[in-house]
């Protein structure tokens, strides 16, 4: 079964000459537990389709479905809702709250949704993440890879369907940015969820289970690259 259902997606920014084709009439489906890798020239339009599949942007036509829910159809603030629980965000400039330790902005997603932590989850997770030793710390004292370990374990404690990665390792030197791809596939698997990420590095492109090109807003199927 398709967990992301991508049909006929469009979008234009700017009118007239300043036109650009972000997206042109883009459709593909991802199922269930697949880790899928989004590669393309910067301005190709591949940030704009995360955007779209993560509802942060609307496109001027088309759809799109996560578990068979139509997102842009839905009013606001159940659109809010519904990605807080079924989406994880990963950014390539970590976003942490930089009051906040290790644990607080692991759960913090969770506190936003006025629920209470799984604590099994969070030290499964922590483990996972090779954080316990950390989880005190605040991120201005963790390394880059550290940092982004804690981003990819606040996309997870709301156990989303859906991790939406924009260049996760951007910021990162070779052996963290292996470490971290490494580690979104052993989740991805542990956890049964489907991760879409985006990455400009053809090398970690082809660790994932399929590649997606986007060239000038179109898109290709590049196929199954794992062994």
């Amino acid at each position: 079964m398709n967990l992301l259902e991508v049909k006929s997606i469009s979008k234009t920014y700017g009118s007239g000459e300043a036109a650009v084709q972000a997206l042109k009439n883009v459709s593909f489906s991802v199922p269930r537990g697949e880790f899928v890798a989004v590669v393309g020239e910067s301005g190709s339009g591949k940030s704009t389709l995360l955007n779209m599949i993560g509802a942060l942007d609307v496109p001027d036509s088309g759809k799109v479905l996560i578990d068979g829910r139509d997102t842009f159809s839905m009013k606001e603030s159940s659109l809010t809702v519904f990605r807080r629980r079924n989406i994880g965000f990963i950014f390539q400039a970590f976003n942490l709250i930089p009051e906040l330790t290790v644990e607080q902005n692991i759960i913090f997603p969770v506190l936003l949704d006025y629920h209470k932590p799984d604590g099994k989850y969070l030290e499964d997770l922590l483990g996972v993440l090779n954080l316990k030793e950390r989880r005190k710390h605040l991120p201005g004292q963790l390394s880059g890879g550290q940092q982004q370990r804690v981003a990819i374990g606040r996309a997870l404690i709301t156990r989303p369907a859906l991790i939406l990665a924009d260049e996760p390792t951007g910021n990162l030197d070779s052996q963290n940015s292996s470490e971290v791809i490494t580690l979104l596939k052993e989740t991805s698997k542990k956890y049964e969820q489907t991760v879409i990420m985006i990455t400009h590095n053809r090398s970690i492109a082809h660790t994932a289970d399929r590649v997606l090109q986007v060239s000038d807003g179109v898109l290709t199927d590049l196929g199954r690259c794992s062994e």
